[in-house]
């Protein structure tokens, strides 16, 4: 899952089409995410002991993580999430101006636009072998 807690989003699909916000908690093994003001629901509290009073609580509920995407700080705009190999760490990057959407690599990608994730050539293996001196060949 691409989308992480903190993220600024905006919902793209369904009845809170347009709304944004930050997200509140993600679920990656059912692929849902909890977005603050998005997809209230009302659940009926029942009052538990005789000085309680029954109430209705609005709460946020799941939605897809499909249905979402990512803002982006920088641009301002909904953006789908690259990635880049910075000093060994994956970063996720914005598709269309290229800055970092994880805070802590923000100065690190060079001048906004970022250099697309590239495979690096494993390197050959070589054996050191040990250099003979010169009393045991003669």
């Amino acid at each position: 899952m691409k989308i992480k807690v903190n993220d600024n989003v905006l919902v793209i699909t369904g009845k809170y089409k347009g709304r944004q916000g930050k997200v509140l908690k993600t679920d990656p093994k059912n692929g849902t995410v909890i977005v603050e003001e998005v997809n209230l629901v009302h659940k009926h509290e029942k009052a538990r002991k005789a000085d309680q009073t029954s109430r209705i609580v609005t709460e946020e509920a799941p939605i897809d993580v499909s249905n979402v995407e990512v803002v982006c700080d920088k641009c301002g705009k909904a953006t789908r999430v690259g990635h880049v190999v910075i000093d060994g760490k994956k970063v996720r990057v914005c598709k269309k101006c290229g800055a970092s959407l994880d805070k802590a690599y923000a100065k690190k990608v060079k001048g906004g636009k970022a250099e697309p994730a590239q495979e690096e050539a494993p390197k050959k293996r070589t054996r050191k072998r040990t250099q003979k001196t010169d009393e045991a060949e003669g």
